[in-house]
């Protein structure tokens, strides 16, 4: 993207630039993107005949959006109450995921699906659909405090899909293409490769590594609805989000007004997120970067959390400095304890040596600890390890666990203990990490060998035994992701 003579630094896939230069640069590709031919945005498989013109009817609202970046759309809610769409969104939902406040579960409300379908239809069309309160309960998180979780009604499981699928039609061509949470064809492994390619293969000294605090409890409801309706003209798409916005929340049984904030675990939470992050803060500093910075300026967000990487300290400084103003204005902070401006980069590690300052500091981001490091040929590269408390809360969880399963069978336990390792490889298995992932799995051997010998009494598991246990049942590490610039070089 061209703009002012300066190039596009979102961290996004491969795309020659706009200098002419014809180099490819992997930070360098086009945002709003179409997605590839044969690579369809909606469900190519349906249940009925009907549901063949869904994909299409999206694709006439994206090119309209795509046309004109003003255009407010005033017609949108017949595509939501669409049967086959409602029964598209109902297929989409999680099978065993926990009953809401009604207590209705997935195939409860399937039994007689159709005529609810066609009854939810109707209410939504006529205007009579009632949005229910969401029951809130609480997971610890890993640093040992507690966090919320709404857990919505089937139904409004279903309408939140139905309206996500149609406004994303609209969202996912104004995002940028630094945002990668919750959006179609992006997930964390795609930011995680954006951050590591920026750093090595660009020009980045500095990083700020942010964190907003509590902002999905936080979120202004009043200025939600102004970033909403800047696209959206159909007052029933905007009443119906006022709808599950004042919904409240339930908590042990009493029932209380939310004024702010949006429940993390609804359908259509995440999106509402990725629209106010876009105008409060995406869309700010991508003018800031090209307007104000004076080196290069590159930034991947994911939901709440983000890392900007600077050439420059000063930049670095600025624009810390001008976050906190411009997010303050939609009643947003930044986290104290979890903001910093760091030094970090290829030549990290050679100047505070040089001035006598230590290694350089590392960053969290999703789940892994950045470091700098080299590689084998003494090349800079960024080593991505395991968050250390993400390992410690998950060996606590499979602790507790081996107690519950104290007497189930041999076979019982080494399944699900296969089963937890191949989603933590499936996650945190990537290049320069199977060190992190061999010292996990030998502490889940040392937690089942323990919760063996507690079963059999005074005699011990011999590891002997042990190893034959852990050789039938807990896979080896494995690497399940290419490195970054791979991956990027192929993402189009």
């Amino acid at each position: 993207m061209n703009d002012g003579g300066k190039s596009d630094k979102s961290i996004v896939p491969t795309k020659p630039t706009n200098k002419g230069d014809g180099q490819p640069r992997p930070t360098e590709w086009a945002e709003g993107r179409d997605l590839a031919k044969g690579n369809p945005g909606e469900q190519t498989r349906f249940w009925t005949q009907g549901q063949v013109d869904l994909p299409h009817a999206l694709e006439r609202i994206r090119k309209a959006a795509r046309r004109d970046k003003g255009l407010r759309f005033t017609a949108l809610w017949h595509h939501v109450y669409n049967v086959n769409r409602l029964r598209q969104a109902y297929y989409a939902i999680k099978r065993d995921a926990s009953a809401g406040a009604d207590r209705v579960t997935w195939r409860t409300y399937g039994e007689d699906l159709e005529s609810n379908l066609k009854d939810l239809s109707g209410r939504l069309q006529r205007g009579a659909y009632r949005a229910k309160p969401v029951k809130r309960v609480y997971i610890p998180k890993a640093d040992g405090r507690q966090r919320p979780i709404g857990i919505t009604t089937l139904e409004d499981k279903v309408v939140q899909r139905a309206t996500v699928e149609v406004l994303n039609a609209v969202y996912e061509t104004d995002f940028k293409g630094f945002s990668y949470g919750f959006r179609p064809g992006r997930n964390q492994h795609n930011a995680l490769d954006a951050v590591t390619v920026a750093i090595e293969q660009h020009k980045v000294s500095w990083v700020l590594d942010a964190d907003i605090r509590g902002f999905f409890d936080t979120l202004d409801h009043e200025w939600l609805i102004r970033f909403v309706e800047h696209r959206i003209g159909d007052r029933r798409v905007v009443r119906h989000i006022k709808k599950w916005l004042n919904a409240g929340v339930l908590e042990e049984g009493d029932w209380r007004q939310v004024e702010e904030g949006v429940p993390q675990g609804g359908s259509v939470s995440p999106l509402l997120a990725n629209i106010y992050l876009h105008h409060a803060l995406d869309l700010w500093v991508d003018q800031w970067r090209h307007h104000h910075a004076d080196g290069e300026v590159y930034i991947v967000r994911y939901a709440d959390d983000f890392i900007i990487g600077f050439q420059y300290r000063r930049d670095g400084e600025r624009c810390l400095e001008a976050l906190r103003a411009r997010l303050a204005k939609f009643n947003l902070e930044l986290h104290s304890d979890k903001t910093r401006l760091i030094e970090f980069g290829r030549f990290a590690a050679e100047d505070r040596t040089r001035r006598g300052g230590g290694k350089p500091e590392t960053f969290d981001f999703l789940g892994f600890t950045h470091i700098c490091g080299n590689t084998r040929q003494g090349k800079f590269c960024v080593l991505r390890k395991t968050k250390a408390n993400k390992v410690k809360a998950k060996l606590a969880e499979i602790k507790a666990q081996l107690r519950r399963r104290l007497h189930g069978s041999e076979a019982e336990t080494g399944s699900w203990l296969k089963a937890v390792l191949t989603g933590h490889y499936r996650y945190y298995g990537v290049p320069r990490n199977y060190r992190a992932l061999s010292v996990f799995r030998w502490r889940v051997v040392h937690l089942w060998r323990r919760s063996l010998s507690r079963r059999s009494g005074k005699s011990r598991i011999t590891w002997e035994k042990m190893g034959r246990l852990e050789q039938r049942w807990l896979p080896r590490p494995r690497i399940m992701h290419p490195y970054p610039s791979q991956r990027l070089c192929v993402t189009t």
